[in-house]
């Protein structure tokens, strides 16, 4: 749907099957025999294997059953320890495993999440709270099975004269949808008050040396010491060597503790990230921080930021020298945070050591490979004197299948398959040739100029009075496009169609190329991370895309050159009972509708005038809608009436206004009577609505945002009746439908062919 200013059962078809694999680099072969997996694996599964601090118990299971052969034991807070040898020294190589996230503190009546941060108090960026909004989410009910959910987000069709919406960074203002209707059914579904709620994530790999994704900052270090045990020779190790996997060290770091308390070591290795401290006295905006950038090799935490290494720091750069490991200092924080506790004492040695981290604590969070091996190499010199072949472990792979499977889809397995397809604005191709092979083969279409595609139902006799009649819905979704390539190998992209440039900053973005996808980051703005940061005006924003390459040359080697579009990585995601999640639901809604009507019509309508169009180029302004009434105006053909089948932006959220766009999810297909393009003749509204009573079609109709491909028909002489569904935060990764408005929109529109 552009943004102005800034039947079920009745379809047979074929679908087409498409499906993204990343694939998973081979394993090496573990000298400990039990120990499975490869190390690039391990980050994978560490990362995208959720663990909000005190809800760490699967990956420690995980953890646990890795390591399995070497007898690990695991307490009650979730810490997972294997100790190998005895005697003096008594060495302790500690990594976290727990990440930032939220937990349930409590359930509306009509059905919404409400959360509390862990951890509770500082620590993280200003805007954490604000990158989640409009984001799918995973919600770890009480049975154990991670169910899929979005937080609200405001749906930018709605703004347009608001004067004070809802800020996104108060977590007064953070609601998670899981599709539910009122509290019993989320109870119903396992969750309930203490639920965990995390990033829905993936591993992203970027360039060919650096990786990215929500909380890999956290389990990097799990992922290496993982990899260590997995090559180590028992019979290499010196005195005792222990290594433990410690829960809850965000808040407090409660699983440190108590190892330190209930195990004595001569030295202490801590592998996690490096942490920023306070405001340096008398100079504003700079803070204590970590400054090394990605592929600076190993890093030993120092609380003096122009510190010397001494003790077991300055024994570990002397390994790391010695065996040409790069080898840096730079600044962290106190290993363990004031509390009410009173912290134990950590042995005469200790080092703190870790890798660079780029836009730490967000869903972009970015590492080095590179650095990652190089630290399994020092922790494999310090445990038992040996380096290990690194070549290979980290390398990027992804492949795709496309497959087509027959059968007798519904509406909502037709929309499963047409919303993971990508098609920004000017790039709508693969979302045609799908579609193509989603009607019946009777259905001959055309292709224009302007890549519409184009569908006759059926062509009147001369001097039939029968109306003309065009339904049209868009292919296209809103994105970003490749401007120019910077001189440090970043692309300068500019915006496909209207939207809130917050919701995409700082995640995770996914590159079309000829060569095929790449992965990336979208930066976010200078200073994302002071505490008075403030969006810039969408005029004045530069967006810019980090795909791991650091020269245009290494931008050219990975395929992207200036005109690849871009979007966010998605899926079609089934919430509670008929809801469903899947960003470009806007307008992929509107295309299966018009492919299930086609079905439900059965071939070619006899002395009709009926023409389905899915255009292009409508979040751009209507363009390929303009290019078709154009046409038809320059034949004679103008239609009588366009029916055109798009978004209604409604209000049924918790972050909206009730005041108009009120119409809920799962009550029917709605009539867009007015909108920012459009304004229908109230007495076809009215027959309109009589229509969907008299087919017992469940209907609502008002008053939302936003424009349609009907407008560029008016001013020819066309009647517009604008048709939609409602949607929840609306041109957002966390747009939000019920399949049953689906159902309702695609019969209305086999009832119009036929009869309107």
């Amino acid at each position: 749907m552009m943004r102005t200013m800034p039947l079920r059962n009745a379809c047979l078809a074929v679908l087409i099957l498409i499906t993204a694999i990343c694939a998973r680099p081979a394993a090496s072969q573990p000298q400990n025999e039990g120990i499975h997996g490869s190390s690039a694996g391990d980050l994978r599964d560490f990362v995208e294997t959720p663990s909000v601090s005190g809800y760490e118990k699967e990956l420690s299971e995980k953890i646990r059953s890795e390591v399995a052969s070497l007898h690990p034991s695991v307490d009650n807070l979730g810490d997972v320890v294997v100790t190998i040898g005895s005697g003096s020294p008594r060495r302790l190589i500690v990594a976290p495993i727990d990440e930032p996230g939220f937990v349930v503190s409590g359930i509306t009546d009509d059905g919404y999440l409400r959360l509390q941060r862990l951890p509770q108090s500082g620590g993280l960026p200003p805007i954490f709270n604000e990158l989640y909004s409009a984001q799918p989410v995973k919600i770890g009910p009480t049975n154990g099975r991670w169910i899929d959910g979005v937080v609200a987000g405001l749906s930018v069709h709605l703004q347009p004269g608001r004067t004070n919406p809802p800020d996104p960074k108060d977590i007064e203002n953070m609601y998670v949808d899981i599709g539910a209707a009122s509290a019993a059914e989320v109870r119903k579904a396992g969750v309930d008050i203490l639920s965990p709620v995390a990033l829905n994530r993936r591993l992203a790999g970027l360039g060919n040396t650096e990786v990215a994704g929500a909380s890999v900052g956290d389990k990097f270090g799990g992922a290496a010491l993982l990899e260590v045990l997995r090559e180590i020779d028992p019979a290499k190790v010196s005195g005792t060597l222990i290594f433990a996997f410690v829960a809850q060290q965000r808040v407090g770091a409660r699983g440190l503790q108590r190892i330190l308390n209930t195990m004595r070591a001569d030295e202490i290795i801590y592998i996690g990230r490096l942490t920023p401290g306070g405001a340096v006295p008398g100079v504003e905006g700079v803070h204590r921080a970590p400054r090394r950038e990605p592929g600076s090799g190993v890093l030993l935490g120092l609380e003096q930021t122009n510190g010397t290494p001494t003790g077991l720091g300055a024994d570990l750069k002397q390994l790391a020298d010695n065996n040409k490991i790069p080898f840096e200092t730079d600044y962290t924080s106190a290993l363990i945070p004031a509390s009410y506790v009173p912290p134990p004492a950590l042995p005469a040695r200790w080092a703190q050591i870790g890798v660079a981290i780029a836009w730490p604590d967000t869903p972009a969070e970015v590492i080095n490979s590179k650095d990652l091996g190089e630290l399994e190499n020092l922790l494999q010199v310090y445990a038992q004197g040996r380096v290990s072949s690194q070549e290979g472990k980290y390398g990027q792979g992804h492949s795709a299948s496309v497959g087509n499977r027959t059968g007798v889809p519904s509406v909502t397995e037709m929309l499963s398959q047409l919303v993971p397809i990508y098609g920004a604005s000017k790039h709508e191709e693969l979302v045609r040739d799908a579609m193509q092979h989603m009607l019946p083969k009777w259905a001959n279409t055309e292709t224009d100029d302007a890549g519409n595609l184009i569908l006759h139902l059926g062509t009147a006799p001369a001097g039939t009075k029968t109306p003309r009649i065009l339904v049209v819905a868009h292919m296209d979704e809103i994105g970003f496009e490749v401007k120019s390539i910077s001189n440090d190998g970043r692309l300068e992209v500019t915006e496909l169609g209207g939207m809130n440039l917050d919701f995409y900053q700082g995640h995770p973005m996914l590159v079309h190329t000829a060569k095929g996808d790449r992965d990336g980051i979208m930066e976010l703005p200078n200073g994302w991370d002071e505490t008075n940061f403030k969006w810039p005006a969408e005029s004045e924003a530069t967006l810019r895309v980090d795909v791991g390459a650091r020269t245009p040359e290494e931008v050219t080697k990975l395929g992207i050159k200036p005109g690849d579009s871009i979007t966010i990585r998605k899926a079609y995601r089934p919430l509670l009972g008929t809801r469903a999640n899947g960003r470009s639901f806007d307008d992929r809604v509107g295309d299966t509708a018009l492919i299930s009507a086609v079905w439900a019509l059965g071939g070619p309508l006899k002395d009709r005038d009926v023409m389905f169009v899915w255009s292009t180029g409508e979040e751009l302004g209507l363009l390929g809608a303009g290019a078709v009434a154009k046409r038809l105006a320059a034949e004679g053909h103008e239609p009588d009436y366009v029916f055109a089948v798009d978004t209604f932006v409604s209000a049924d959220s918790p972050l909206e206004s009730q005041r108009f766009a009120d119409a809920q999810l799962g009550k029917g297909f709605v009539v867009r009577a007015i909108d920012n393009s459009n304004i229908a003749p109230h007495g076809d509204v009215a027959r309109l609505v009589q229509l969907a009573h008299a087919n017992q079609i469940p209907v609502q109709y008002g008053v939302t945002g936003g424009g349609n491909d009907g407008a560029m028909f008016v001013p020819n002489g066309s009647v517009d009746l604008a048709l939609g569904w409602p949607l929840r935060y609306s041109h957002s990764p966390a747009e939000v439908i019920d399949t049953r408005d689906v159902d309702a929109l695609a019969r209305i529109i086999a009832v119009i062919a036929k009869s309107w």
